[in-house]
């Protein structure tokens, strides 16, 4: 019988903080285990299936996590919400553009956390229970949604979370103009906030991931409003 309890995998060296975490996510519902190293976090991911999102702190001495990120997403899509310092734009850029699905400024409320985490997981889970069977084909992209798969001219294509669902909303509404609110609020399931770039990043990566495959200039910027699939 499958398990209904999402594992949540907390990573910071601050062994307290991971403590509190930890015991405030059990109350919501959630089970939570908890790496205090990158390497640890990594062995942890590679041997725990039952992993279902990763809470990852990115200043940590040794591997940082940036580095774990480098690393994992060649070999998992796993959903991977990363904490940084309040006003940390740059990290926050890189951990996106380096695969992380969300970000979250500490220190955190462990609300707005079980908030960020049911929204992934909601995400993650609708994408498999309620999602047709009829593939959404464009520009030699196909995407399955019943499958979580993404093909370009039969080339399979790696997408995190969040960049498939940005992907399949633009196949989706192709031709029409998606603002960064709607997309942040369909995508991320959290309001837009002022000199949030997690979007533009996410797009970023889709395009660049495209064109390693000869797809090109399909996703149009439209300058003070959001993007758009082009359909021709």
């Amino acid at each position: 019988m499958e398990n209904t309890i999402p594992t949540i995998l907390l990573v910071d060296d601050d062994i307290e903080l991971c403590n509190l975490l930890a015991e405030y996510l059990s109350g919501e519902g959630f089970e939570a285990v908890t790496s205090h190293t990158g390497q640890d976090a990594i062995t942890c991911i590679q041997s725990n299936p039952t992993i279902s999102a990763v809470v990852l702190d990115i200043m940590m001495p040794g591997m940082s996590g940036l580095e774990v990120l480098r690393q994992i997403r060649p070999q998992s899509d796993i959903p991977i919400i990363m904490l940084t310092g309040r006003g940390d734009d740059i990290d926050r850029i890189l951990g996106l553009e380096m695969g992380a699905d969300d970000y979250l400024g500490k220190p955190c409320n462990p609300r707005e956390l079980v908030a960020r985490l049911r929204a992934i997981l909601r995400r993650t889970h609708n994408q498999i229970s309620n999602s047709p069977d009829q593939p959404l084909q464009l520009h030699g992209i196909t995407l399955r949604i019943s499958a979580l798969s993404v093909h370009v001219n039969d080339n399979q294509l790696n997408l995190t979370s969040a960049e498939f669902n940005t992907l399949q909303l633009l196949l989706q509404k192709a031709g029409h103009t998606l603002s960064k609110q709607l997309l942040t609020e369909a995508v991320l399931h959290r309001k837009l906030e002022p000199y949030d770039r997690s979007i533009d990043v996410h797009i970023s990566r889709l395009r660049q991931k495209l064109s390693a495959e000869g797809v090109g200039d399909v996703i149009k910027s439209v300058r003070g409003i959001g993007y758009q699939m082009v359909t021709e």
